[in-house]
């Protein structure tokens, strides 16, 4: 019966003593980690966590940096433009310029545009196609798929794929932009292997739906709506805002007015005029 009673005296200061212990290493550790994350701690720059709120949160990477981490602390580092971000509107800009204490310039919103109308049925195939179904890897082949048109847009979807806004979709055969939902950060413009995609001022209502460098008599053969550089466009506009380049028909949108005369005399129909 002592016996009993002492092992179990024993085992309760055992108990208390491994709590005692287990409990002052605990505090120890305790106390040296809350001293290594001080000794070890980054200062935030406020700036730059300020810059960072003001960014839209796309880590698109159209700015040129790795997400909008990098580019609020280069923009903080001074060492990238207050309106670096494509996706960010002017107004933020501004916010943006003056809490570095710079200014920028205001300029229009930009939208994707493809130039290409070289649709199913009007885009000729000079072959059957069995590559990866992709943009990059087609042009590295040779050849632009299956059309005819070496500067048609391919159809396989590189841009869509890279688009992190869900702005840009195939519709028969051919890339189309949704405006509303572009945010001009040049990601897809960068993606195209064949540069069809440029960025134009939102007020460009009037566009030329080709890209073609090809003489008329080697356009008609692959495409039955491609540029075929008659320069009808150009004696028909009087404010000297398209002219032909190359072969294609290129428009000064400081020039352009909308008017709507060039899409009249345009026999292909290669010009087009978007509604507001």
């Amino acid at each position: 019966m002592f016996l009993s009673i002492a092992a179990t005296s024993f085992d309760i200061k055992s108990l208390i003593l491994a709590t005692v212990v287990v409990s002052v290493i605990g505090l120890l550790i305790g106390l040296f980690l809350g001293l290594a994350s001080k000794k070890l701690e980054v200062p935030v720059d406020e700036k730059e966590a300020k810059v960072r709120e003001l960014l839209p949160g796309a880590n698109c990477g159209g700015c040129g940096y790795a997400g909008c981490d990098a580019c609020a602390k280069a923009i903080a580092n001074q060492e990238a433009a207050a309106d670096v971000c494509p996706v960010a509107s002017s107004d933020i800009h501004v916010e943006i310029a003056k809490l570095m204490g710079s200014s920028v310039d205001t300029t229009e919103k930009q939208v994707a545009y493809v130039k290409c109308a070289g649709t199913c049925d009007k885009a000729k195939k000079n072959s059957n196609y069995y590559g990866p179904k992709d943009c990059k890897l087609a042009a590295g082949i040779g050849g632009n798929g299956s059309k005819g048109c070496s500067y048609g847009c391919m159809g396989f979807g590189s841009c869509v794929k890279v688009c992190a806004f869900d702005a840009i979709h195939i519709v028969d055969g051919i890339a189309l932009v949704d405006k509303e939902k572009c945010t001009a950060c040049g990601i897809c413009v960068a993606e195209c292997p064949i540069n069809i995609i440029e960025m134009l001022p939102t007020k460009a209502k009037t566009l030329v739906a080709c890209s073609s460098l090809d003489k008329g008599k080697d356009v008609k053969p692959v495409c039955s709506t491609g540029c075929i550089g008659c320069k009808l466009c150009t004696k028909a506009c009087q404010f000297d805002a398209i002219h032909v380049e190359n072969n294609l028909a290129k428009i000064d949108y400081s020039k352009c007015t909308n008017c709507g005369a060039c899409v009249k005399v345009c026999p292909v129909k290669v010009i087009q005029q978007q509604s507001a």
